[in-house]
């Protein structure tokens, strides 16, 4: 532990569909926003070790912890072992969905303090710390328990266990025997008893949720099958705490500002849902058996697409609600995560222009026509929109799949997805006979295509490059030969492989870019982009390669199968918001590319890239 902080891998993650909390290993709740994953929070201390403010419980001397979750679940446990007995802390929240809608469950975070074996005494302490710890609130006795108010919002601790009450917290000792069972709630916008007997029942309930919602093999051999299968399992479980089901948005991360590099600037609010990986989105959600929340991942973007007066007003990323995000705040009395400043809130990449989500959204309807959604009307209205917009913005700079704070410039991936998005366009006009500018879309697509082999190549490094005319390389050229601008055998697809591997990665871990992006300082490696160059090299035919490279990413995951949005590939360590949801959704999409590459069966169409063509199935 380093001045108070933990890995950010020692950490575990429960949530309620609504908000998430982070538990470290050593019992501390160090990160939770309510009510929801966008909102303020009332513990911080992952983001200020000694003002953020956490909910911690553990033996009061020298103790080891390991966590695990219950099978298949989003039930977090906590071991202590120490010299005198062993305990254990069960959290967990509530799940707030149904399929239907909202059930009417409370807002409620759940831990179960269970002594197995011996005596251990205990120390619990309560610091909570309201809108990013800005905000040390009144602390007083209540009815059930403790309450927690800036006047405004309150929080309650439900317990029988006596505090006593300090300057912005409580804490309190005790002695736990074996077979002590003692329940904490800790409850936002509702404070009325729950009787501690109900509680067993509940946590009964919410395993029985998660469990329904796990991964269950559709094929024998499972497409999954191998030493990584229950990682796919605990991706899932990982992306649907991500997910809000009254909208399918989901979250790129739960967390906000944890670096890409310590004490660096690189620090971002992940807390909401972004366009650029749609189809891919979709395909791991279908394939892992998540047809519902897959289809509600398509009625997100449909109704972003819905709502926008045109093109022009589309924006890269939304709030879980769909909502536009009103820029940047940088929160100024967090020290940051390992002293990592500044710490902010929202994300200004917001409103910058990036022409690749336009072939995301259209690549969306193309895949979700190829599972299981006919396309109506309103639909091919709003594909022709966006059609005609890339036929008049695709030779233009923008910002980048990778939100750059430079100049913009002609990047190749942004020109990728506008080829992307015509060709899809053309398909579905032509499979179900819409009216539209065909011959037009056609050409604008072959000069789009004829730039990027004319410009987006250079010969001398015999590779794709981040942006016309330079030589910096980009890891999205990796899906070049996955979203069928070129066969996989094609010299420089496979140059472009080689490259990537010789310039852009680091024992075997993948970085975004090497060129400038007007941001100081550095990042770790990038866990999705290391995923698509697994997934090229199995699609290549070198699947050994493909799968070393894997297995070799995977023994990074923690020891809870969570993964952050980079890994240091010097230390190990993990960097960046975590769990990142992009990270899991590259997980899964990389055992689906092997395990088609090993010849097994998967439910529906092939996957993107796995076919020339991708052609939509009926």
């Amino acid at each position: 532990m380093q001045n108070g902080y933990k890995n950010i891998e020692d950490y575990g993650i429960i949530g309620n569909l609504d908000t998430c909390a982070l538990v470290s290993n050593d019992g501390s709740i160090d990160w939770l926003p309510v009510p929801h994953l966008e909102s303020p929070s009332i513990f911080s201390s992952i983001l200020d070790s000694r003002e953020g403010g956490s909910f911690s419980i553990q033996p009061s001397g020298h103790f080891t912890s390991k966590q695990r979750y219950i099978e298949h679940t989003n039930v977090l446990q906590t071991h202590f072992t120490t010299s005198e007995g062993t305990l254990d802390v069960t959290d967990f929240m509530l799940p707030q969905y149904e399929e239907g809608g909202n059930n009417g469950k409370r807002w409620a975070l759940f831990r179960k303090i269970n002594c197995e074996e011996g005596m251990v005494d205990v120390n619990i302490d309560f610091k909570p710390r309201f809108n990013y710890a800005g905000i040390i609130p009144l602390l007083v006795d209540h009815a059930i328990g403790l309450k927690s108010t800036d006047g405004e919002f309150h929080v309650y601790l439900q317990t029988d266990i006596e505090f006593e009450l300090e300057q912005g917290g409580a804490q309190t000792r005790r002695t736990f025997k074996k077979g002590d069972e003692y329940w904490l709630i800790l409850m936002w916008g509702d404070d009325s008893y729950v009787p501690f007997s109900e509680c067993e029942n509940m946590l009964a309930a919410t395993i029985r949720y998660w469990r329904k919602q796990a991964h269950v093999c559709e094929t024998d051999p499972c497409l999954f099958e191998g030493p990584w299968h229950e990682l796919v399992i605990r991706s899932g479980l990982t992306l649907k705490l991500l997910t809000h089901p009254s909208t399918g948005a989901i979250a790129a991360a739960p967390t906000t500002s944890l670096p890409e590099e310590i004490g660096g600037v690189r620090n971002w609010d992940y807390r909401f849902a972004w366009i650029r990986d749609a189809s891919f989105t979709i395909q791991a959600l279908y394939n892992i058996g998540y047809r519902q929340p897959a289809l509600d991942y398509f009625h997100w973007i449909h109704n972003i697409c819905s709502a926008m007066e045109n093109p022009e007003t589309l924006r890269i990323l939304y709030t879980l609600h769909g909502e536009y995000i009103d820029g940047e705040e940088v929160i100024g009395h967090l020290s940051g995560y390992k002293n990592s400043k500044p710490v902010r809130i929202g994300n200004a990449a917001a409103i910058q222009k990036q022409h690749d989500i336009y072939g995301e959204l259209i690549s969306a309807y193309y895949d979700t026509v190829r599972y299981e959604r006919d396309l109506i009307g309103t639909d091919w209205r709003m594909i022709r929109l966006i059609a005609d917009h890339v036929c008049q913005i695709w030779n233009t700079p923008d910002s980048g799949i990778w939100e750059v704070r430079s100049e913009p410039k002609h990047f190749t991936y942004s020109k990728l997805m506008c080829w992307v998005a015509l060709d899809r366009s053309i398909r579905l006009a032509e499979h179900y006979g819409f009216t539209c500018p065909l011959e037009t879309w056609k050409s604008v697509r072959d000069d789009i295509r004829d730039a990027i082999l004319m410009q987006g190549f250079n010969p001398r490094m015999n590779s794709f490059v981040q942006a016309f005319g330079e030589e910096y390389l980009d890891a999205t050229s990796l899906l070049i030969p996955v979203l069928g601008f070129l066969p996989f055998d094609d010299p420089r697809v496979q140059g472009t492989l080689d490259a990537t591997i010789q310039y852009l990665s680091n024992d075997g871990f993948v970085f975004r870019y090497n060129g400038p992006d007007g941001v100081t300082g550095g990042e770790g490696a990038f866990v999705l982009c290391t995923f698509w160059l697994v997934d090229a090299l199995a699609l290549s035919g070198r699947i050994d390669e493909a799968e070393e490279m894997f297995k070799r990413v995977l023994s990074y995951a923690s020891p809870l199968g969570l993964i952050a949005e980079e890994i240091d590939p010097i230390t190990g360590n993990h960097l960046g918001n975590y769990p990142q949801g992009f990270s899991h959704i590259g997980l899964i999409n990389s055992a689906l590319y092997i395990g088609k590459a090993k010849g097994r069966e998967q439910v529906g169409p092939e996957p993107i890239g796995v076919t020339d063509e991708n052609e939509i199935e009926k």
